[in-house]
């Protein structure tokens, strides 16, 4: 038989395992957060903006 303080912190370890799976779970489905594309200020004939793509 095992003992109580064995069953015990496999018992915590085993709970702190599930609950950090479940808080990636719910991160990894959240994604990446929307950010402006363009921020105030930007501008397209500035020296240093990216080229225009030709289509």
């Amino acid at each position: 038989m095992v003992s109580s303080t064995q069953q015990f912190e496999r018992i915590r370890k085993r709970k702190q395992t599930t609950s950090g799976k479940r808080n990636k779970r719910v991160r990894r489905r959240l994604g990446t957060p929307a950010f402006p594309v363009h921020q105030d200020g930007y501008d397209p004939k500035a020296a240093d903006a990216k080229p225009a793509k030709k289509a």
